[in-house]
């Protein structure tokens, strides 16, 4: 067995047998990882907090040939999630950043560009007075690492460049289409006013280190949050679940 040393987000941790736990990470190192913590539930476990869902930690892993489940045999807090667990719209903030990365990821591929945005996004949320914007700031800059970043220049059907009326948006798609091919779409499209395009394109391009002084409120923020929202779901394939999915490590 092989030791393994990792950097990684907890993205979710799960009862396993009595006292164990088998626990969900993106690694920068592995990508995403799942591994089982023996004895992690047990009063007095040398795990301790470490392994809740959103923190930052350093893993030492054993592989077994032919196994996809590691075994954590220490593990080393970096960042903690606690300020993250002090309310219900962090704990739904921060959930969503980790919800999207478990589903639209695969096992096994590593992405450090990706890793890195998870840390900054959820490290976002602990100065943050609107925690539900830094979640759609995030979601909006992880579709364009992970290779699913929304058209917002042309028609992502056709391909035409200019647009009657206003711009819609098609989850399927993957971007604005013109009104012809809206029409032709499975599932509804959502509009957008030229504000919100105006916004959308920003958040895609600015760099990400001012990205979080964009701005939106009303119908802006409404229309944005639509859009993204049906388009992860076609991303993943499903409707991301609420933060009940998570459980804590203490648990």
């Amino acid at each position: 067995m092989p030791l393994v040393k990792a950097t990684a987000i907890v993205l979710k941790s799960l009862k396993w047998g009595d006292a164990d736990r088998i626990v969900t990470c993106y690694s920068k190192e592995r990508g995403k990882l799942r591994g089982v913590a023996r004895g992690a539930r047990r009063l007095k476990s040398r795990f301790g907090a470490a392994l809740e869902p959103f923190s930052l930690c350093q893993l030492n892993l054993f592989e077994k040939t032919g196994d996809s489940l590691y075994r954590i045999s220490h593990v080393d807090l970096v960042r903690s999630s606690q300020k993250l667990r002090e309310s219900l719209g962090l704990i739904d903030s921060a959930a969503r950043m980790v919800n999207v990365v478990a589903a639209i990821t695969p096992d096994g591929d590593p992405d450090p560009l990706l890793f890195e945005t998870l840390v900054q996004g959820l490290a976002s949320l602990h100065e943050s007075e609107d925690p539900t914007f830094m979640a759609l700031l995030f979601q909006i800059r992880l579709l364009g690492v992970t290779g699913f970043r929304p058209q917002t220049d042309q028609c992502a059907t056709c391909g035409k460049t200019h647009f009657m009326g206003d711009p819609q948006f098609s989850p399927v798609a993957g971007g604005l289409v013109c009104l012809p091919c809206a029409a032709h779409q499975r599932v509804r499209c959502v509009a957008l006013s030229r504000g919100s395009l105006s916004f959308l394109q920003q958040a895609i391009r600015l760099d990400p280190t001012i990205v979080t002084r964009l701005r939106a409120s009303g119908q802006v923020r409404g229309e944005v949050e639509a859009a993204i929202e049906g388009y992860v779901t076609v991303v993943a394939g499903k409707r991301l679940p609420s933060a009940n999915f998570l459980s804590v490590a203490g648990s």
